[in-house]
């Protein structure tokens, strides 16, 4: 089976978590800096509340991001939406909400941004969340070319494939295995991801000469960036798209 691909060429760059370091991970307001920086594409994480929908959120406990505590898993979609996931980062970002798919998904559209969905389930949710997700993803941008999709998470990423299959799927490490390319066909991915200080020559052989693109994360130095598209890499996503502008 042939991997789904992006209807879209892939960016040499993707604002990491929205808008990387310009502005609080995951929230809206980091959509609007990546556009407004000229980023064409950004990356954001995606979990589910405990009613089972899907936030833009990094870690399985609000503390570090918003004014919330617990876990996100065990939290309704009636508290997350009252939450302030600005003000951690900075007070000229109090009361930023707590993104949903949804709401996210809606502004990509508006703003004209490609996206890389990637799908970070909390501990005993992987199948659940990867099938949400997908389903979620495939009403969000219908009519659209649908966006990258990738995890961590082997069981998310399979159940993301049974639900929808025409979703372009990357596989995520931080360094990929000597058996990366057995788990890559069997998923029918279309892209590779992994650390840009984990990635080993012989993996990007077996990479370019499958015509696979390698994407690399998280690069904030512009001239490493330059080393490494030279190299062959994709794209990479980073914190600093300020300093990788025109890239």
């Amino acid at each position: 089976m042939s991997p789904p691909a992006p209807a879209w060429p892939l960016p040499r760059v993707f604002a990491h978590r929205c808008g990387g370091a310009l502005a609080p991970e995951n929230t809206l307001a980091g959509l609007r800096i990546a556009a407004a920086m000229g980023c064409r594409a950004v990356e954001f994480d995606v979990m589910l509340s405990a009613d089972g929908s899907p936030w833009l959120i990094h870690d399985e406990t609000l503390e570090r991001t918003t004014n919330g505590a617990g876990r996100v898993c065990e939290t309704p979609d009636a508290v997350l939406q009252g939450l302030d996931a600005g003000s951690q980062q900075h007070r000229a970002y109090a009361g930023e909400p707590l993104p949903s798919l949804g709401d996210a998904a809606a502004l990509c559209h508006e703003l004209g941004l490609m996206a890389n969905v990637e799908i970070k389930p909390a501990t005993g949710f992987e199948a659940i969340t990867g099938e949400v997700v997908a389903r979620r993803i495939s009403e969000l941008w219908q009519g659209r070319p649908l966006p990258l999709v990738s995890s961590f998470s082997p069981a998310a990423l399979e159940a993301a494939r049974r639900a929808v299959p025409r979703l372009p799927l990357g596989t995520l490490w931080v360094h990929p295995p000597a058996d990366w390319l057995h788990h890559f066909n069997a998923l029918a991915a279309f892209s590779l991801h992994c650390a840009a200080d984990k990635l080993e020559e012989t993996v990007l052989d077996q990479a370019r000469s499958r015509k696979i693109p390698v994407l690399c994360y998280t690069v904030n130095d512009r001239s490493a960036a330059e080393t490494l598209l030279a190299r062959g890499i994709r794209s990479v996503f980073s914190d600093r798209i300020d300093a990788l502008r025109s890239l």
